[in-house]
């Protein structure tokens, strides 16, 4: 998988990392140079206006606001709801293959690749190619180092959405068990920048290893906690943190539940999936086993992109 040389993607962002990231993960795994651009509509009817225009096949730049890319590109690539429609401008009118990470609900699935999670469901088509995971390249840092002979457990803690909540009393709970059940262990924490400060209060009373809180220390270390500890716990709340966790690295994966505020939709077919694959187990107070991997670039294998 690779791009032909002097060839580069075109990535639309609509300034979300978990969408921009996975089409930057794309172009990795084809090893291929990229160009990202920020797009967005002009209005909140404008965008209403994309989704009624698409389907009489009128393409136009005027609902948008993005500076033009200037260079050559071999695909146009983007995830999200506000870049879908420029998309297929910009693949038109470069005379490329527009390509869609996740599916592009609302608009007509005439792109020349989507790339779907499985938990969307979305239809069996030939241009459609089904993941049970969201894209994701995982690349450690150095951001934690780990001691020569020691052994690591890591908990990665996400925040409220609107799906989930978080419940001190609750959380604590989950803390407890993890603290009891690896004896001898090192346990290493970080968190995102929606994790509560009630949350962050919680943590800075167990005695962690080494405690990386993004309100203070804001980096990521999620990629070599994959690479260096036997068990990474992971709150519910995020695809993009499970997705991460399954297709890299070695540790065994469990999921701390959180409270539910509605019905968890395509978070608990994802979760469940990836039970049933074995890559997660579900944390109930004891460890489980499941620590196999996905692996995306096989996924990929049969997929082009460009030209």
């Amino acid at each position: 998988m690779s791009c032909e040389s002097g060839e580069k993607i075109l990535i639309l962002s609509d300034g979300k990392p978990g969408h921009v990231n996975q089409s930057i993960a794309l172009a990795r795994h084809f090893d291929c140079p990229f160009e990202t651009v920020r797009v967005d509509f002009r209005s909140r009817s404008f965008k209403i206006l994309s989704y009624l225009l698409d389907r009489v096949g009128v393409y136009t730049l005027s609902l948008l606001r993005l500076d033009p890319p200037e260079g050559d590109f071999c695909a146009v690539v983007s995830a999200g709801s506000e870049t879908y429609y420029a998309n297929k401008v910009l693949a038109r009118r470069l005379g490329v293959p527009s390509v869609a990470i996740m599916l592009p609900r609302g608009y007509r699935l005439d792109f020349d690749r989507i790339i779907a999670q499985e938990h969307d469901r979305p239809p069996r088509r030939r241009n459609i190619l089904v993941l049970p995971v969201n894209l994701s390249r995982v690349e450690p840092q150095g951001v934690f180092r780990p001691r020569a002979g020691e052994r690591y457990v890591a908990l990665v803690v996400g925040g409220p959405n609107p799906v989930f909540g978080f419940d001190r009393d609750q959380f604590r709970q989950a803390l407890d068990a993890v603290f009891a059940c690896f004896p001898g262990y090192r346990i290493v924490v970080t968190t995102s920048r929606r994790t509560p400060a009630g949350i962050e209060e919680e943590i800075d009373r167990y005695p962690f290893e080494e405690k990386i809180i993004f309100s203070r220390n804001p980096v990521n270390p999620i990629p070599d906690f994959l690479a260096s500890c036997e068990y990474v716990f992971l709150t519910a709340d995020s695809t993009s943190m499970i997705s991460e966790a399954v297709t890299f690295g070695r540790a065994r994966i469990e999921i701390i539940p959180l409270p539910t505020r509605k019905d968890p939709g395509k978070y608990d077919r994802m979760i469940a999936k990836l039970v049933e694959l074995g890559c997660v187990h579900r944390f109930d107070g004891r460890p489980g086993t499941a620590d196999r991997k996905i692996d995306l670039a096989d996924m990929l294998g049969g997929v082009t992109i460009c030209g």
